[in-house]
């Protein structure tokens, strides 16, 4: 062992060893030593200093990337999120005492195996318990994200708060505290949230101690917003059947969740109510596209990328197709033009999430919405198959063929799209000739 060979002692830390309790597969691997930073870079021949203000450095070490953190104690954290003070401790044990959760302050000795577990983290792993290091209130108002933390492992692990840890996360001013993290801390434990089994189980802890509000306030108006009327197409109001469909959304497409979970959100500012025969009727019309600028906005202050911004937005706006068994094939192709195929598997992912949100369970495979996944899909693979023209590149006629026509200005482009037009209705149509002759009839 490399540590030991230079006389320094070194254990296995972390969400590695708390997995190895839970005989979970590990992956982020994480070590605490009494080695100096400029020890570990002595060892290895490949090393990062990734965080050397803080005894961190990143060791590459057969095919792995191992986080080295040399024994510390940390105090005053000022800003809610990094200790303004930090020294170097003397043993494993006073390292420990600095962490989180007692699930996550177990070592093991790289040596010999030997397990070093001073705050019972083998046993509260044994009960599924997440407890705090120590006092709850202390170690939460050290840093804003762990109480964001607590919620994301119950969550996570399906684990059960325990009472006092719960409890003080509702006050004030640890709340405080987790609104002074970054945006971006919190959107990082929020999208591992969406890589539970059940995200719905740490969306209803979040929303229950008031976390959800702090920093995604638009859900607030969803609870109680009925939409059930006596068609019973929905179970749930509005924000269950949110957090039901991100529970119904594949769990390995975290940012399909996330779109199953803002897929509805604008049906509150869109909601109608009608009498029809004597009854309630409810309406959402728009819906999906008041929830599209709300997830923009979301989005954009949890600080996603563009992309991510417009693929989630873009889902958001197509999810309410209806589509029927007598859609000519000119419909299928202006839906593959209009979602664009490379989003098609996504959006049908994200509509099948919302039919699963809306009774909290599978749809059935002998469903008629099953039958019509399935026809719509082979539809579109017929379609695709054939290769027809599903862009205004795939034209055999271009702006210069309509400048020899004596076309010019804005009118290239308007006859350009009404060709296309023609082409989605009859891909014969799509001849150079044919386009031509067509092209000379609107001049």
């Amino acid at each position: 062992m490399v540590f030991e060979d230079y006389g320094f002692k070194a254990y296995l830390v972390g969400g590695a060893v708390r997995d190895i309790f839970l005989n979970k597969p590990c992956s982020d691997w994480d070590v605490a030593t009494n080695a100096k930073p400029e020890d570990v870079m002595k060892m290895f021949k490949f090393v990062v200093p990734t965080g050397i203000a803080h005894g961190t450095v990143t060791v590459h070490f057969m095919k792995q990337e191992i986080e080295v953190t040399t024994f510390r104690t940390e105090s005053d954290y000022s800003d809610g999120r990094h200790p303004d003070k930090i020294e170097y401790a003397a043993t494993i044990q006073e390292d420990l005492s600095r962490r989180d959760f007692t699930m996550n302050a177990i070592a093991v000795d790289l040596k010999d195996g030997s397990i070093v577990d001073p705050f019972g983290g083998r046993k509260d792993i044994k009960k599924k318990i997440i407890r705090t290091v120590g006092n709850a209130h202390e170690r939460f108002m050290e840093d804003g994200l762990r109480p964001v933390r607590a919620l994301r492992f119950a969550s996570q692990l399906n684990f059960s708060i325990e009472k006092k840890t719960y409890l003080e996360i509702f006050k004030e001013d640890i709340q405080k505290k987790s609104l002074s993290i970054s945006i971006e801390r919190f959107r990082d434990e929020f999208m591992k949230m969406m890589k539970s089994q059940y995200p719905s189980v740490g969306l209803k802890l979040m929303e229950e101690t008031g976390i959800l509000n702090l920093f995604i306030p638009e859900f607030t108006i969803c609870r109680g917003c009925v939409q059930s009327d006596k068609r019973g197409y929905h179970e749930f109001d509005v924000l269950d059947h949110l957090f039901y469909a991100c529970d119904g959304a594949p769990k390995e497409k975290p940012l399909i969740r996330l779109a199953a979970l803002l897929h509805d959100i604008g049906k509150p500012k869109a909601k109608r109510v009608s009498m029809e025969d004597g009854f309630e009727k409810i309406s959402f019309y728009n819906h999906d596209f008041i929830g599209a600028e709300i997830a923009f906005e979301i989005m954009t202050r949890l600080k996603f990328s563009n992309k991510e911004i417009e693929h989630v937005c873009h889902l958001i706006k197509n999810h309410m197709y209806h589509y029927e068994t007598n859609w000519s094939n000119g419909a299928v192709r202006r839906f593959i033009v209009r979602v664009g195929k490379e989003n098609i598997e996504d959006l049908f992912d994200l509509r099948l999430s919302d039919i699963y949100g809306m009774h909290n369970k599978k749809v059935s495979p002998q469903s008629l919405s099953t039958d019509l996944f399935v026809e719509f899909s082979d539809r579109i693979k017929d379609v695709l198959l054939k290769d027809d023209a599903l862009s205004l590149k795939d034209l055999k006629i271009n702006g210069k063929d309509l400048l020899s026509l004596g076309v010019q200005g804005k009118k290239i482009g308007i006859i350009l799209n009404e060709l296309f037009e023609s082409v989605l209705e009859d891909p014969q149509m799509n001849d150079h000739e044919k386009l031509m002759a067509v092209a000379k009839s609107y001049i």
